[in-house]
């Protein structure tokens, strides 16, 4: 850890910070500072949120350094008396969903903010009169402009959320993504189940397709704070386990893809590829999902020999069979000309959102936790993020295919890398004794993109804040803006190619 007189800086998934270490400046420094850093590309924030102290309300803002793979902290404070504060959003957009949440949850008004709108209607929210019913959509007038509403309730199996567009004729100039309808609570779920069986079982279920990864970042946020080590066996295991997590969604994402254009081929040939992947979880753990498979401490599922053949063996036919599939679906005409120049994002609007994962890296942002915070075994692998140019849907078919050879890759190396000795990996720790008055952030690549779990700890060591961002958070305006100026009829194939959370968005 080190410090100096504006942040504290902390290292991925490593030492915490002492909560007493954190740097509390005036708030108009630290608008200075915060938006100096976040002029630089290389720099974004991960987490901004507040806690109450007393009669005041503490902020605390964690910007990562994708340069030096630090994370600086830092702190402001305001007496809870209702005054305003000045807007970092209007300076750095991708600020809008964490003042936007803060605002819901605290009541803090941010003057300046372009968007303050509810997130997530929480049952504890500062306003109850702010309610789905009132929501205050962005409207347009005109007599040759309409409104087209999709959702919440969607003609399949998918999670509850309301689509906004305005369009003239077919086109749309302008679509709004109201989240918020499942109310879980499950970061004070999280805080207050008592147990750390309880705290792994609730991690896996924030998000269903991304079991592996949001338990991952539990786990390795546990053990930073409890100052548990894991072996080197158990990171490449883990690391095993996130990179089939997403060789499974990226293939099952690319039969989506060509099941919204009508290329029923890919479709089942993706899908069948998809379930060797899953099952083969299955195999090893007992759940398609790859839930129970990652616990703070060790593991109940320790890689053996027979389960990493088996990893390798399927990943072989996979391999050879998934790059026929991708080899037809990027050369079919029918298929190219409902993929390219279709819901493209800009590099500048990526960066201006702040997307990350996917979303980053198909506008040519490098942006892969892998790579710039390395966590686990990834710490001792060279990652160079998979990378796209042109932002649209083609560039985002393209990355999956790309990352599944590029994951595939990373496990065998792992494989053959790891020390083959189940007993090395341990077994799950459920009462690891956690660092008292501390700070900690967790931060993991998952198939999306960046994953943060931060906790804060009380002086007995029990937890009093636990916050989780999904990559969604950001990427969600990424969607609005991919299908601007495109005809409506091209929103599910748009919508499809980011394949973003309701449920990691809502908590």
């Amino acid at each position: 850890m080190m410090s100096n007189n504006s942040y504290t800086e902390i290292r991925n998934g490593d030492v915490p910070a002492g909560l007493s270490d954190i740097p509390v400046v005036e708030y108009d420094l630290f608008y200075e500072i915060v938006t100096n850093m976040l002029a630089d590309e290389r720099y974004h924030c991960v987490s901004y949120f507040c806690h109450r102290s007393g009669e005041s309300l503490k902020f605390i803002c964690c910007i990562a350094d994708d340069g030096s793979g630090a994370i600086r902290i830092i702190g402001h404070e305001k007496k809870d008396d209702g005054a305003p504060l000045r807007s970092l959003t209007a300076s750095c957009h991708a600020m809008h969903i964490f003042e936007r949440e803060i605002h819901e949850a605290w009541g803090i008004n941010f003057e300046g903010h372009p968007w303050l709108k509810p997130v997530r209607y929480p049952h504890d929210r500062v306003d109850s009169l702010s309610m789905m019913d009132n929501y205050p959509f962005y409207q347009i007038e005109g007599e040759e402009l309409h409104e087209v509403g999709v959702g919440p309730i969607h003609a399949g199996v998918i999670e509850p959320g309301h689509f906004r567009f305005i369009c003239n004729g077919e086109k749309v100039l302008h679509l709004e993504i109201q989240l918020g309808y499942q109310h879980r609570g499950l970061e004070k779920l999280i805080r207050e189940a008592g147990g750390g069986l309880r705290r792994s079982l609730l991690a896996e279920d924030i998000a269903g397709d991304t079991a592996v990864g949001h338990s991952l970042a539990h786990a390795q946020l546990i053990e930073s704070l409890a100052g548990f080590e894991p072996s080197l066996s158990l990171q490449a295991e883990r690391c095993i386990a996130l990179e089939l997590e997403r060789i499974a969604v990226h293939i099952g994402d690319t039969a989506a893809l060509c099941g919204d254009v009508a290329y029923q081929l890919g479709q089942v040939a993706c899908e069948a590829l998809r379930t060797l992947v899953i099952n083969t979880t299955q195999f090893w753990c007992g759940n398609r999902f790859g839930k129970s498979l990652v616990r703070p401490g060790g593991t109940n599922y320790p890689l053996t020999g027979e389960i990493a053949g088996e990893i390798l063996k399927v990943l072989e036919e996979v391999d050879r069979r998934f790059s026929n599939v991708v080899d037809c679906v990027f050369s079919l005409p029918s298929v190219l000309g409902r993929f390219e120049d279709i819901g493209t994002v800009t590099r500048q609007q990526a960066v201006s959102i702040g997307a990350v994962g996917m979303a980053a890296r198909t506008c040519g942002v490098p942006r892969d936790i892998r790579a710039t915070h390395a966590f686990q075994y990834f710490r001792k692998i060279a990652v160079a993020p998979v990378m796209q140019e042109t932002g649209d849907v083609l560039a985002r078919g393209m990355l999956r295919a790309l990352e599944v050879k590029e994951a595939i890759k990373f496990i065998r190396q792992l494989i053959a890398g790891r020390e083959d000795s189940a007993e090395k990996s341990g077994r799950p720790q459920y009462d690891l004794k956690l660092r008292p008055g501390s700070i900690a952030v967790s931060l993991v690549e998952g198939w999306r993109g960046e994953i943060c779990h931060v906790a804060l700890t009380d002086g007995e060591g029990r937890l009093t804040r636990y916050l989780v961002k999904d990559p969604s958070v950001h990427n969600w305006m990424a969607l609005a803006l991919a299908v601007r100026n495109q005809e409506i009829s091209d929103f599910p194939v748009c919508n499809k190619s980011f394949n973003l959370s309701y449920c990691g968005h809502d908590l």
